[in-house]
């Protein structure tokens, strides 16, 4: 009885929920929200002031008694009550125009590879604090896959390569499950502090986070570029404390992004060695796909074929594939459960 009225007037979503940003896609509707993963919260009455892109744009410039902040680090919830509250204000934007005054949706959500039980239980009750009647978990590589309209119940090897912002998930699925997987906690994220360093250690450059992912995202590479990139670096002088340009090349940022790239490339090698050998036969025909932000750095799905003499593909649009994946999910629930995590509340 109370689930007919919650269905009548809430709307299922998927969340992606990510280090760097959170999708919210809405059964029947679409991806309808795609907003950093910050929220700014005022310390003097614990009120939030402002979440998403409003939210990141304040980073570096709060007052103190401003504090605008990630409360997911490496993919999992490093702050409960503010991950609670940026759901419940995503819950609540889905279904500002609907007659619910206390919708209660059914959520999926996508969460990393090995994580503990504890972190799973924490995605579980910060959604269902946030308003949710019930949460489903699924796997981010399976979800991808999903978005990506792999045939991931096939008995074949699909290997998906998923670069978010605090984990990377490197999985070979076959029959509807992860055969072999690896879950690094280095990421975009990784790649944005290295030119962070990167600048301190080589123009004596403080240099902020919102300016070293803009130089990431403008020309960053993973292989030379034909025609070479330029950008101004600006922050503060380590010596004066005064502020300071410099002008970096591609060549450079590439250099500072080095280390995490060569880490990557090296653990999706090894879980190719590590994969059964009739699954890695279908992956030297099928091909690598990868998805999420990190996929669009230039030159990186190159570079991998180049290594592991694989082809490699580059889904459309791989920013939203894991939300998409848990959009399939929402349609045809009762047909892909089998796909999802066990509850930790069972």
């Amino acid at each position: 009885m109370f689930n007919f009225i919650f269905d009548r007037f809430s709307r299922d979503i998927g969340i992606d929920l990510g280090t760097a940003n959170t999708l919210v896609y809405v059964k029947d509707k679409g991806i309808i929200v795609n907003q950093p993963s910050v929220v700014a919260v005022n310390t003097r009455n614990d009120q939030i002031i402002a979440v998403g892109e409003d939210a990141k744009k304040m980073i570096g410039k709060t007052p103190p008694h401003i504090i605008a902040t990630k409360p997911l680090v490496d993919g999992v919830i490093s702050d409960f009550e503010v991950a609670e509250k940026m759901l419940k204000y995503f819950i609540d934007k889905v279904h500002r125009d609907s007659y619910a005054l206390a919708p209660r949706p059914r959520v999926v959500i996508g969460i990393p590879l090995e994580v503990t039980e504890v972190e799973r239980k924490a995605v579980e009750d910060a959604a269902l604090s946030a308003g949710a009647r019930e949460v489903l978990l699924l796997e981010e590589p399976m979800a991808a896959a999903l978005g990506a309209r792999l045939p991931v119940r096939d008995p074949s090897g699909q290997l998906i390569v998923d670069i978010g912002g605090g984990t990377t998930e490197i999985a070979v699925i076959s029959l509807g499950g992860v055969v072999v997987a690896r879950s690094l906690r280095t990421a975009g994220d990784e790649l944005t502090e290295n030119i962070i360093q990167y600048a301190r250690d080589q123009f004596g450059l403080l240099l902020g986070e919102h300016s070293a992912e803009e130089i990431k995202l403008k020309i960053g590479s993973a292989l030379p570029l034909d025609k070479p990139l330029e950008m101004r670096m600006r922050g503060r002088d380590v010596m004066t404390g005064l502020p300071r340009e410099v002008v970096v090349n591609d060549s450079q940022v590439r250099e500072a992004m080095q280390k995490v790239i060569k880490l990557i490339v090296e653990n999706v090698k090894n879980t190719i060695e590590n994969t059964p050998p009739e699954l890695v036969a279908d992956i030297y025909e099928r091909g690598i796909t990868m998805t999420g932000g990190g996929a669009l750095l230039r030159g990186l799905d190159k570079l991998l074929s180049q290594e592991l003499v694989v082809p490699v593909q580059v889904v459309d649009d791989p920013l939203t594939a894991v939300v998409r994946g848990t959009g399939v999910v929402l349609e045809d629930l009762e047909n892909v459960r089998d796909l999802l995590l066990p509850s930790t509340r069972s």
